[in-house]
């Protein structure tokens, strides 16, 4: 994803306590999943101008209502009749043969299309080789796994491998697997460790691994908690309306790379990154964030950066689209030895609180109407 140098490329998710999907929106050729950890934690394989230009406004107020978010290969809309669950089911997935299924997949597959009832799928220790989607047409399914340590989810694809229609398969169909690691530079061997296009999607304790584009936030509102994303390039990257809250981000750069590249591409969209009580580690050279989009959002608050942030610490992505003009990146009360950093160009702004305040709550993604209070 993007103009930066290619580096190793090996993606594992690592699937912890509880994933929990209280709408899941997902087409059927992306891997997706959400997550509700209790205890344990969890894993999924898989230049400025001369003087500033104004701060773009803040986000429209958050409200209830639905809306529509998308990219160039899929959009998600957010109209739909909403019910409660009827009933419970649980499904035990074990690869030494004590559970209900031997895969993950296979517990997929045994869940009814339009799903009415709470489906937790518990999944033991081991790891499972294999691809697993979930489709748009079975919402409130929950995984389970025994920590990020003991339950693997992988597979192998890569960017440049070609799918059953003979046509490559792209960055965003390569979820979920882990990919042999390429020398710099060679093209097509991207691999994302996990990919999600559903709404209403919360991950707490996953442990998502990889390189260049290990997590696909793609669309729709999700919520990540106390979670370890570990990459290179564009390690987080889509058009999703996300919260990131303490999780740790760490960056394996060797040369050159980037944590987050945002793809909003107009005004009106309500898209972006949030990232609150973080902390970035890793390897440097690292920018923390790419206008991937026009009017790409990314703001980090209350976050710790360790001395890896590239000089200037943003990236406008091609330099010729005056991106500096439309993109919303801000910083509020960030710390540590590389934060100075990230104020290192005149269109990331230190904000004031009433200007980060949107960026700070749930409500960034409608949160108290599908997340509980006491997970957030």
């Amino acid at each position: 994803m993007g103009s930066l140098p290619s580096v190793s490329t090996t993606a594992l998710v690592f699937l912890s306590c509880f994933t929990t999907c209280y709408l899941l929106l997902v087409p059927c050729n992306a891997t997706s999943g959400a997550y509700n950890s209790s205890s344990t934690s969890s894993s999924w394989l898989n230049s400025p101008s001369s003087s500033p230009p104004p701060l773009p406004p803040p986000p429209p107020p958050l409200s209830s209502s639905n809306s529509s978010t998308g990219n160039a290969t899929t959009t998600v809309r957010h109209h739909h009749n909403w019910f409660d669950p009827k009933g419970s089911r649980l499904i035990t997935v074990d690869a030494s043969g004590c559970g209900d299924f031997l895969s993950v997949q296979a517990a997929v597959d045994s869940v009814p299309v339009n799903n009415r009832e709470k489906v937790l799928i518990q999944i033991n220790a081991g790891t499972y080789i294999e691809k697993v989607v979930v489709p748009v047409s079975k919402p409130f399914i929950t995984f389970q796994g025994a920590g990020r340590d003991l339950t693997v989810i992988e597979w192998h694809d890569r960017a440049g491998d070609k799918g059953p229609d003979g046509q490559q398969l792209r960055t965003y169909n390569t979820a979920s697997n882990t990919a042999p690691a390429p020398m710099p530079g060679m093209e097509g061997w991207q691999a994302a460790a996990f990919r999600i296009s559903g709404d209403n999607a919360y991950f707490s304790g996953c442990g998502f691994y990889g390189a260049q584009d290990t997590l696909c936030d793609d669309a729709g509102r999700h919520y990540f908690k106390e979670c370890y994303i570990e990459g290179s390039i564009d390690f987080i990257f889509g058009n999703g309306r996300s919260m990131y809250k303490d999780c740790e981000l760490h960056s394996i750069a060797t040369r050159f790379g980037s944590i987050a590249a945002q793809d909003r591409k107009s005004v009106d969209e309500r898209t972006g990154f949030s990232f609150v009580g973080c902390r970035v580690t890793g390897s440097g050279p690292l920018y923390v964030g790419r206008a991937m989009g026009q009017y790409s959002r990314i703001v980090f608050s209350y976050t710790y950066f360790d001395d890896v942030v590239a000089r200037g610490g943003w990236d406008d992505w091609d330099h010729n689209s005056n991106k500096n003009k439309t993109v919303f990146f801000g910083v509020y009360k960030c710390w540590g030895p590389g934060a100075e950093a990230v104020r290192g160009v005149s269109w990331a702004r230190e904000l004031d609180f009433d200007t980060a305040h949107p960026f700070l709550a749930k409500s960034f993604v409608n949160g108290r109407h599908w997340i509980a209070p006491s997970d957030a």
